[in-house]
C-alpha cells in the first residue's frame, strides 16, 4: 500500500511528520485522558526504568541494551492477548481435529498459530506508535456508515466468543458438581465472577495480569497432565507437524481450527493492551524498545498457548481417532469419554479435564468482556464511566449466551454443532478486524517511522487474502448445502454475498479518510507551528 500522499504534509520529510505526529500524540494523550484505553494512574511507567546514561545516549536509532527486568515490567500484555488462543471454541476444535482427524491437522495448527502471531504483533505496533486502538482509530479514519458497520460486525463477534466461552464455563461447573449446577445456572455464575475478577483492575494492571497468569499456568498444568496420562505417539505428532495434509472428510474441520485461532475481537484487544505502558512517545528509541520486549512476551505468550492446544489435539488423537464414538464427542461429554479410557487413579481425568475447561472459560470471558469496552469505547466515544462500560458489554453478551443455553441445555449433539458455527463465525467476521489493521500499519501518516516494511505488507497480505479465499470457501459450502430452491432464496444468498465482499472491497480500496484522526488536527499553520517546535529535532 502506498504511503499516504496528504497535500497537508507536502514540503515535510517523513522525520518532521513522524515528530509532529507523536507530538499531536501527546497532546491527545493530555485532552483525551478520560477516553484513553487506559488512564495515566492505571498506567505502569515504564520511564522510571531508565538510567541516567542511557537518556544521555538515546536517539532515534539508539536502542538500550536487552534488560530481564524491562522485559519482565512489559509481560502481560501478550499473555491476556493469548488467552483468546485458549477459550473453549479452541478447546472444541481441538477436540473435533484430534477425534477426527488424527495427528494430521497438526501442521496447520502451528501455522495458523504463526500467522496469528504476526496479527497480533502488528495490533501492537499500531498501539505503540500511534498511543491509539484499533477502534479509536477506525471511529476517526473511515466515514460514519462504515465504521459503524464495523462496529457491528466486531460486536457479533465478540457475541459468538462469548457464547462459546461462557458455556464453556458452565459446562465445567456442571462436571465439577456431579450434574448439580445445569448449564443455564453455570452461565449466571459465570456472568457474575467476570464482574468480581475484573475489579481486580482497579487494584492495578499488573494484578489482573498475575490472575490470567494464573489461569494459563491451571491449564498447561492440567492439560499437560492428561498429556502425560494418555501417553500419545510421538513419531506421529512430529509428522503431523511436519508433513501438511487435510483428510477429505476434515476438510470443515481445518477451515474451523483457522478461524477460531485467529479471532477478530482479539485484534482489537490487544493494540489496547500495549497501552497498558505508560511510555515516553517523544523518544522514538522508547518506542522501538517497547515493540521489541512485546515482541518477545507475544511470542512466548502464543509458543505457550500453542503447546496447550497440541496436547489437547494429541489426546484427542490418541484416544478418539477411528472410534466409532467420534463423531458425538464434544465440550459436553468429553470428560466422561476421556474418564472411560483412562479413567482410575488418585486423580480422575474427568475433573483434570473440567479444571482446565473451567479455567479457559472464566479467563477468556473476561478477556472478551475486555475487549468489549475497548471497542465500544472506541467506535463509539461514549462519554461513560468504565464500571457503566462493563455492564453494558456484558450484558450485551450474556444476554445471548443465557438463551443459548436455555435453548440447547440437555441438546449435547446440538450444542456442540453450535460450537463448531461459532468458530466459522470468526473466521467470516476476520477480515473486518484484519483490514482495517493492515491498512493501518501500512500508512506513512498515521505510522511515520515505524509504518511496516514491503515483506511484513507481502505476509500479512497473503495471510488476508489466504482468510478471505477461506470464507469465499464457507459461503459456496453453506449455499450449496443449504438447498436452496427458491428463487428469492438464491437472490437473498447472492446478495447477502456480494454486500459481504463489497464491503470488503471498499476496505480495500479505501483504507482511511483524507481528513482522518491525524490530519483532522492539522492545518497547514498549525503543522509548521509544531514542527518548528519538534522535542525531536
Amino acid at each position: 500500500m502506498a504511503p499516504n500522499n496528504d497535500p497537508l504534509l507536502d514540503g515535510f520529510g517523513s522525520d518532521r511528520i513522524d515528530a509532529s505526529r507523536q507530538v499531536l500524540a501527546l497532546r491527545m494523550a493530555k485532552e483525551d485522558a478520560d477516553e484513553r484505553a487506559y488512564e495515566i494512574s492505571q498506567q505502569i511507567d515504564m520511564n522510571q526504568y531508565y538510567d541516567k546514561e542511557e537518556e544521555d545516549l538515546e536517539s532515534g536509532d539508539y536502542i538500550p541494551k536487552f534488560s530481564w527486568k524491562k522485559l519482565w515490567m512489559f509481560t502481560g500484555p501478550g499473555f491476556l492477548m493469548s488467552i483468546a488462543y485458549l477459550d473453549p471454541g479452541n478447546i472444541e476444535s481441538d477436540i473435533q481435529a484430534g477425534a477426527g482427524a488424527g495427528y494430521s491437522l497438526l501442521w496447520l495448527l502451528m501455522w495458523a498459530t504463526v500467522m496469528g502471531c504476526i496479527v497480533q504483533l502488528l495490533a501492537a505496533r499500531l498501539g505503540v506508535a500511534t498511543g491509539a486502538h484499533l477502534a479509536e482509530l477506525c471511529r476517526e479514519e473511515y466515514s460514519p456508515w462504515a465504521r459503524n458497520l464495523l462496529w457491528i460486525m466486531t460486536e457479533i463477534a465478540i457475541i459468538g466468543a462469548d457464547i462459546q466461552e461462557v458455556i464453556g464455563s458452565a459446562i465445567a461447573f456442571r462436571i465439577l458438581s456431579n450434574g448439580l449446577i445445569p448449564i443455564w445456572a453455570g452461565v449466571l455464575i459465570t456472568a457474575i465472577d467476570g464482574f468480581a475478577f475484573l475489579m481486580l483492575e482497579e487494584f492495578g494492571v499488573r494484578k489482573l495480569e498475575a490472575l490470567f497468569g494464573g489461569f494459563i499456568s491451571i491449564m498447561a498444568i492440567s492439560f499437560a497432565w492428561m498429556f502425560a496420562r494418555t501417553k500419545p505417539d510421538f513419531q506421529a505428532i512430529a509428522t503431523g507437524l511436519v508433513i501438511p495434509g487435510v483428510p477429505s472428510k476434515a476438510v470443515d474441520i481445518a477451515v474451523g481450527i483457522v478461524g477460531c485461532v485467529i479471532m477478530p475481537h482479539n485484534i482489537f484487544l490487544h493494540s489496547a493492551l500495549v497501552q497498558s505502558r505508560s511510555i515516553d512517545v517523544t523518544k522514538k528509541s522508547r518506542l522501538r524498545e517497547a515493540l521489541r520486549y512485546y515482541t518477545i512476551e507475544s511470542s512466548a505468550a502464543l509458543f505457550v498457548s500453542f503447546l496447550i492446544n497440541l496436547f489437547i489435539m494429541a489426546v484427542f488423537a490418541k484416544g478418539f481417532y477411528g472410534e466409532m464414538s467420534r463423531p458425538n464427542i464434544g465440550l459436553i461429554n468429553a470428560g466422561e469419554y476421556l474418564e472411560q479410557e483412562y479413567g482410575g487413579g488418585y486423580f480422575p481425568i474427568l475433573y483434570i479435564w473440567a479444571i482446565g475447561l473451567l479455567m479457559a472459560g472464566q479467563s477468556s470471558t473476561m478477556t472478551g468482556t475486555y475487549a468489549g469496552q475497548f471497542v465500544m469505547s472506541g467506535f463509539l466515544d461514549l462519554p461513560v464511566k468504565k464500571w457503566v462500560r462493563v455492564l453494558v458489554t456484558r450484558s450485551v453478551a450474556i444476554v445471548p449466551t443465557i438463551i443459548v443455553a436455555l435453548v440447547f441445555d440437555g441438546s449435547e449433539n446440538n450444542l456442540d454443532r453450535l460450537n463448531e458455527w461459532l468458530n466459522v463465525l470468526q473466521s467470516i467476521q476476520l477480515p473486518f478486524a484484519l483490514i482495517p489493521l493492515l491498512c493501518l500499519v501500512s500508512s506513512q501518516r498515521i505510522m511515520g517511522v515505524f509504518t511496516v516494511g514491503r515483506l511484513t505488507k507481502v505476509v500479512a497480505s497473503v495471510i488476508a487474502i489466504l482468510v478471505m479465499g477461506i470464507n469465499f470457501y464457507l459461503l459456496l459450502v453453506f449455499f450449496w448445502a443449504s438447498n436452496i430452491q427458491s428463487v428469492l432464496g438464491i437472490l437473498s444468498v447472492m446478495f447477502g454475498a456480494a454486500c459481504y465482499f463489497g464491503f470488503i472491497i471498499y476496505l480495500l480500496l479505501r483504507p482511511s479518510a483524507s481528513d482522518g484522526l491525524w490530519a483532522s488536527l492539522m492545518d497547514r499553520n498549525n503543522y509548521r507551528s509544531i514542527a518548528s517546535n519538534d522535542p525531536l529535532q
